[in-house]
């Protein structure tokens, strides 16, 4: 009895060793398992963050990278400096123009009209103008909506309706793009001819700050020198750096990767809000700014004192040809 006892207690004093010294095993093996498996997937995460190509069997453009640091950069230069800033100069440049018409008041005629009409804009001048100007009021409101909606919208509507905003107003855009492109190389070679640079325009430019508050008169062509600026600076240059940077994002099948689709979208989005605050300029002085300055867009006429006190130049060859009426 005594024996089978004793064997007894050796066998489970055995079996009981044994899977202690296993468990005591297991427990060692298992932190240099873990860390080799941490170190594993910490290597892998480096190559993924530095943009490391992997391996793959998808044919898209840049397949093998997981992870690309270059639109980390972009991230946080589109929705940091290029939001804050050009936030800034939409918001600035309208109050200061506010601010300057409380101040100074329209430029308004010296002299009572003749009811002697000239015509100033062709039917087809105009619908150029107009195409391109209600396309760009579109393009630029859709476009800020996705720049800004997600501080300024979002608080106000929440997540789900401004969800159905940014889809209309992205497809919109995009849609609209090419329209705006055809209509802005339309109205450059309708006006072309009228905007070339002239020495007089010089004098317009030394007494600006008296011309813009009528306190001085400067003879100039059918464009001054400030329509010829926003001409050749918005028009033609802005116009062109939009619509060619839009195109790389509108059309994504000629090869451009990531890193060129991110540079066309920062190129794009400070072009666009380059061309919105000069707008306002153009705007504010083609509306409120100077007295009988819509009507010559709305209408394609405008009366001979307001020819010759605001494009004398113009008037005089208007004159000689006898285009009044």
């Amino acid at each position: 009895m005594n024996l089978t006892r004793f064997w007894l207690v050796l066998s489970l004093s055995l079996f009981i060793g044994s899977g202690l010294a296993h468990a005591a095993e297991t427990d060692a093996a298992t932190p240099q398992s873990a860390v080799a498996v941490k170190d594993n997937d910490a290597d892998a995460r480096a190559k993924a963050e530095a943009g490391i190509m992997g391996y793959t069997q998808s044919r898209n453009r840049e397949p093998g990278v997981f992870q690309q640091k270059e639109g980390h950069e972009w991230r946080m230069l589109r929705n940091g400096p290029i939001t804050f800033y050009g936030g800034l100069l939409v918001l600035v440049i309208p109050l200061m123009m506010a601010v300057f018409y409380l101040v100074s008041g329209p430029i308004k005629l010296h002299d009572a009209p003749t009811g002697r009409k000239l015509t100033r804009f062709t039917p087809w001048e105009r619908t150029v103008h107009w195409s391109t100007a209600i396309s760009f009021v579109i393009m630029g409101i859709t476009g800020l909506v996705l720049l800004f909606g997600k501080h300024v919208l979002i608080p106000l509507m929440g997540h789900h309706a401004y969800s159905w905003v940014a889809i209309t107003a992205k497809n919109v855009h995009n849609l609209l793009g090419p329209l705006f492109f055809v209509s802005v190389a339309l109205l450059f070679f309708s006006y072309l001819k009228d905007n070339w640079p002239k020495k007089i325009d010089m004098l317009w430019v030394k007494n600006a700050h008296k011309v813009l508050t009528g306190k001085m008169h400067v003879p100039s062509g059918k464009f001054n020198a400030a329509e010829k600026a926003w001409f050749w600076g918005g028009v033609a240059f802005l116009g062109i750096i939009v619509s060619l940077s839009g195109f790389v994002l509108d059309f994504p099948v000629f090869g451009q990767g990531r890193y060129t689709m991110q540079i066309a979208n920062l190129i794009h989005l400070i072009g666009a809000l380059l061309f919105i605050a000069g707008s306002f300029g153009h705007i504010y002085m083609g509306t409120v700014g100077a007295e009988g300055a819509f009507a010559a867009m709305k209408d394609g006429e405008v009366d001979e004192t307001w020819a010759k006190e605001h494009h004398e130049l113009w008037y005089e060859e208007v004159k000689q040809g006898g285009k009044s009426r």
